[in-house]
């Protein structure tokens, strides 16, 4: 094939594609007897597949991406503008949008001040490991190697970020890890019961789930625990807000202990919670925070380490050891697409006041979301923040028995069939892979989410009767 296609007939393009493309998180003996599903297209919260099948995308992107809608001819013509004049140097040296994007970014991050650019979220958190690691043999004679990653959460599909990951099933298969990689419980207080925690709730369940952090700095010992690497709400283990008290005592606990605080944004980042970032929901100072997807929307590759100054300036304070600095380098983390594009998305949420949309249009959704509960006894737990939701499918709110990973595919695909694409726990965690999961763009109207929250009634009924 040449580059070019019949766009009335994309039969060559999907032969091609059963040919030679490995797609992501994907059995493929399927496609021997189906086809796999080409998008072809989209605009605003809207994607088209090779058949002309329009659907309703709740999951912008399908990994909670597109935060700004298909379509954005303005920061495709910034990219382009920008690809003409410079696409590419080396971050040992410096470009134009990315000085620019740095600024505009640690002004909406008190507290931070230094920005490293690489090209996927995985890549961002195993520069903070590195970093962490450097760090303790540079300050601790070695010791503080030890970081800390709670279950549930999930950092990447590097060996080192999948070393972090509190998802056992993503990690069957890939071992053996990186050591000195040690987990702590997760701070969902629907399920405190498997902790032993049922009969505590709110910010009494919150502080208990915090100290058990505590309690495995202890168990390690405080001189060998250099970080704590969380998710400021938990995204692919089955969207867990935390309780009320979890963070304030999260902050305590890093502090007495010297332990760096390490926020993964990935996903709640730039906008997906209400605010620019998760974690600035709860009064909480980290020493690093990561974020990739919503940066640019998908519009360009770009993801990012920020650091605090206190921490940047460890990697410089020793001019005659040549060790001393970050050794480091990200190939594409030298695009001058991605801070391009990450400027105007910015700009784009900023202009359309989309944070105060997130926050009104999550508000419906989570009011939706709870009509159907009461519904559908099959809903066992609501909760979210923002335009970041899930729902916790149950056989019994009592016992909270988990419905099969194969009836959740069910719901989502009896959604699909309706037009609208939702998200799902996959391969995540043994036995639990029972949440759907919605991140609609931040551009929903009041209408995209009523069909949104009604497909998925109507899938319910389809699917549980």
């Amino acid at each position: 094939m040449d580059g070019k296609y019949n766009a009335n007939d994309l039969s060559q393009i999907v032969e091609a594609d059963k040919a030679h493309v490995w797609h992501h998180l994907t059995q493929h003996k399927r496609f021997e007897k189906t086809d796999p599903r080409i998008i072809v297209e989209g605009k605003g919260m809207r994607v088209w597949d090779q058949n002309g099948t329009e659907y309703l995308d709740a999951v912008s992107g399908g990994v909670w991406t597109v935060n700004v809608g298909y379509g954005r001819e303005s920061i495709a013509n910034a990219v382009r503008d920008q690809l003409v004049k410079l696409n590419y140097f080396s971050g040992a040296a410096g470009s134009i949008p990315g000085a620019q994007f740095s600024e505009r970014l640690i002004a909406k991050m008190p507290g931070m001040s230094r920005v490293y650019y690489t090209n996927s979220g995985s890549e961002a958190n195993e520069k903070a490991f590195k970093m962490v690691r450097q760090i303790a043999h540079k300050r601790y004679g070695g010791k503080k190697t030890k970081i800390l990653y709670r279950d549930r959460d999930y950092h990447g599909g590097t060996i080192a970020t999948m070393s972090a990951g509190g998802q056992d099933e993503r990690g069957m298969q890939y071992g053996p890890f990186v050591p000195d990689f040690i987990r702590v419980p997760h701070c969902m207080e629907y399920r405190a019961h498997d902790q032993g925690l049922g009969d505590l709730s709110g910010a009494e369940y919150g502080e208990a789930a915090a100290n058990a952090i505590e309690e495995v700095i202890l168990r390690e010992g405080p001189d060998t625990v250099g970080a704590l690497c969380l998710e400021p709400v938990t995204a692919g283990g089955g969207v867990i807000t935390p309780p009320e008290g979890y963070w304030p005592r999260v902050q305590e606990i890093c502090r007495k202990y010297d332990v760096l605080l390490h926020i993964d944004e990935v996903v709640c980042g730039v906008g997906r919670t209400g605010t620019w970032f998760g974690y600035q929901h709860y009064g909480i100072q980290p020493d690093f925070v990561t974020m990739a997807k919503g940066v640019a929307s998908g519009y360009a590759a770009i993801a990012l380490c920020v650091t605090t100054e206190d921490v940047f300036n460890m990697f410089k304070d020793d001019v005659d050891d040549p060790l001393n600095y970050f050794r480091d380098i990200s190939t594409f983390g030298g695009c001058t697409a991605g801070p391009v594009a990450a400027l105007e998305n910015m700009r784009i949420i900023e202009d359309e006041d989309l944070l105060e949309n997130t926050n009104v249009m999550g508000a419906r959704m989570m009011d939706n979301l709870n009509a159907l509960m009461d519904q559908h006894k099959i809903i066992g737990d609501v909760r979210g923040k923002g335009l970041f939701l899930g729902a916790e499918l149950v056989r019994d709110r009592t016992s909270k028995e988990p419905v099969s990973e194969a009836e959740i595919g069910a719901v989502v695909d009896a959604c699909g069939a309706q037009g609208v694409i939702i998200g799902a726990m996959n391969r995540s965690v043994p036995a639990r892979n029972n949440v759907l999961c919605f991140s609609p763009a931040l551009i929903s109207t009041a209408d995209d989410i009523d069909q949104i929250t009604e497909v998925v009634g109507k899938a319910l009924t389809k699917v549980f009767g």
